[in-house]
């Protein structure tokens, strides 16, 4: 089912700084800031040879990243992504098997302008699973 990791996120309190270190101390090439209203974040991704990293902050109101970073003040790892070829196939896979998807089970547009869904971190040990059709 799972195909390549798409990218790793980090929560961040501040997107310039955390762009600035990639970008500056570790030489990394970095997108422009991305506004995502409908997930409450505002992105950043850092482009590497074999995967993404991308750096999250909160955007308005009711952020699942402000909350994170209210228990994580200096930011940290918030979830992974999965590619997957068929994201309903793989959302009813796992729901049959017991895993909760969150929301109401229907994906949405992410970053990538593909469908996404995320899984239950306590499903799978803890970590926030995003999954990304391709």
């Amino acid at each position: 089912m799972l195909g390549r990791v798409n990218h790793i996120a980090i929560a961040v309190p501040d997107l310039a700084a955390a762009t600035a270190v990639y970008r500056d101390t570790l030489g990394a090439k970095v997108s422009q800031a991305q506004a995502l209203p409908e997930h409450g974040v505002t992105v950043v991704f850092v482009e590497l040879p074999n995967t993404k990293v991308e750096l999250l902050e909160p955007l308005g109101e009711g952020s699942p990243i402000g909350a994170f970073l209210a228990k994580n003040a200096s930011g940290g790892m918030h979830h992974i992504c999965y590619e997957v070829e068929d994201i309903i196939a793989a959302r009813d896979q796992l729901a049959a098997g017991g895993a909760r998807v969150l929301g109401d089970g229907t994906p949405k547009i992410g970053a990538h302008g593909k469908p996404v869904l995320f899984l239950h971190p306590k499903d799978f040990q803890g970590t926030l699973v995003e999954l990304e059709q391709v």
